[in-house]
C-alpha cells in the first residue's frame, strides 16, 4: 500500500467515525411523551430507575414546563440536567389543568 492509499484510507475513516458521533449525539428525547425505555436509552446518566422515576413524576405534576424542572424529579440533580440539555425536548405533552377559573368578562351595556 503506498503512502497516498494509506492517507485515503485515514481520512475516510475519521471522516467516518466524525459523521457517526454526530449521528448520536443528534438524538433527542421529549421527556413530555417519551416513554421510560426512551428516555433510559437517549439520556445520559439516567438509566431505567430514574426514567421511570422522570415518567411517574410526569404523571403526576403534568408536563414539564422547563428543562430545569427535570431536576425535581427525585435521582436527577442539575449536573444530569446540564449533561443531557442539549438532547431534551420539552413539549406536545398533554395540556396542564387549569390553575384558576377565569372570572367572566363584565357585559357592556348595548347603546340605544
Amino acid at each position: 500500500m503506498n503512502l497516498f492509499n494509506l492517507k485515503s484510507l485515514i481520512a475516510a475513516s475519521t471522516l467516518s467515525l466524525a459523521l457517526l458521533g454526530t449521528a448520536f449525539a443528534a438524538e433527542k428525547v421529549n421527556i413530555n411523551t417519551a416513554d421510560a425505555a426512551t428516555i433510559d436509552r437517549v439520556l445520559v446518566n439516567v438509566g431505567p430507575t430514574k426514567a421511570e422515576a422522570i415518567v411517574a413524576y410526569r404523571k403526576t405534576h403534568g408536563p414539564f414546563r422547563s428543562v430545569e424542572q427535570l431536576a425535581q424529579v427525585d435521582g436527577i440533580g442539575l449536573k444530569t440536567v446540564e449533561k443531557n440539555r442539549e438532547m431534551i425536548l420539552i413539549g406536545g405533552g398533554a395540556a396542564a389543568a387549569p390553575t384558576a377559573a377565569k372570572a367572566p368578562a363584565a357585559a357592556v351595556p348595548k347603546k340605544r
